[in-house]
């Protein structure tokens, strides 16, 4: 898979293209069905297959006032998309300018002039252009100016819930792990590298690795999570807790510290992955050192208690 920039010189995408349309945050269930449907419909008519999204939420340019964190970075994307049959992830800029393009210029500037697009791809509430006046209607009326063919994706339904990146972030806030994986089909995960904290751990026997995450990111809610951490391609079990310390008079930054079950290696500076599998408890201000270490120990023997009967991988 090759990945493109907007700020890449675009040399060609070597003929038409299979274009799936939207924002991808997430690379849910209904995401992946969408690219899946790209990458068949593209190969079955000998086109090169293309993921057209942005390196920012249009969100975050369009209401500047209501901030949307996101669920995927750029790099995550790269990563899951990668594993993927797909040829190309192309990656724009959504800014001030771009937000005021109307639907029939960015169908016929970006997709036709510069994708030569045959095909597109989008999900049942698309919508582009200048105050999201182009929906998928729109979209089928310019397919069929232009002449590229167009494939809408129905809503996709798990028990009661339409799967959407808005009701994940919705779920990850409160910490529902379980729906989570139901809606995108693997567990939410954050990373970073391990940074030194306050450690505290050590004094309490329970030695951490911390990350901070940027604040863009989607966190859980506040509280202690049955993990698995993958470090150097190797997943461990762990137990997480996120949140700002509150025993110990807390802190400014949301950290994320894992304890690693049967680990004593040094990883300070390394990068390392943390899966989130389903919420213990929430965060909770102790009386002192005693009565917090007594509850940490209690959520370890929980999360291993837990994996150990789930068979958790």
């Amino acid at each position: 898979m090759r990945v493109i920039h907007k700020s890449d010189e675009l040399d060609g995408t070597e003929g038409a293209v299979g274009v799936g349309l939207g924002n991808f945050d997430g690379l849910h269930i209904g995401h992946m069905a969408l690219i899946n449907v790209l990458i068949r419909e593209s190969k079955l008519n000998g086109l090169k297959s293309l993921v057209y999204t942005f390196t920012k939420h249009p969100e975050n340019i369009i209401r500047k006032k209501l901030f949307t964190t996101i669920l995927t970075s750029v790099d995550k994307k790269v990563e899951l998309l990668g594993e993927t049959a797909l040829d190309y992830l192309y990656f724009d800029e959504f800014d001030e300018s771009y937000s005021r393009v109307k639907p029939e210029d960015f169908i016929k500037n970006i997709l036709v002039d510069r994708l030569q697009v045959k095909l597109a791809v989008a999900g049942f509430n698309y919508r582009f252009g200048y105050r999201g006046e182009g929906d998928v209607d729109l979209l089928k009326e310019f397919g069929r100016k232009y002449g590229f063919r167009v494939i809408i994706i129905p809503k996709i339904i798990i028990g009661e819930d339409i799967v959407s990146s808005t009701l994940i972030r919705q779920s990850v806030a409160r910490g529902d792990m379980d729906r989570v994986f139901n809606l995108m089909g693997r567990h939410y995960s954050l990373s970073g590298r391990v940074e030194k904290g306050k450690q505290l751990g050590n004094t309490l026997g329970f030695p951490t690795a911390n990350i901070y995450p940027e604040d863009y990111l989607t966190l859980p809610g506040h509280g202690v999570y049955v993990t698995k951490t993958l470090i150097n391609g190797v997943l461990h079990n762990s137990v997480t807790n996120i949140g700002k310390n509150p025993t110990f008079e807390g802190q400014d930054r949301v950290s994320i510290e894992t304890h690693i079950l049967d680990f004593d290696g040094d990883i300070y500076g390394q990068w390392m992955e943390v899966f989130f599998i389903l919420k213990l408890r929430g965060e909770k201000k102790f009386k002192g050192k005693d009565e917090l270490v007594r509850q940490i120990r209690l959520d370890a023997e929980k999360t291993r208690e837990y994996l150990g009967i789930h068979g958790v991988s």
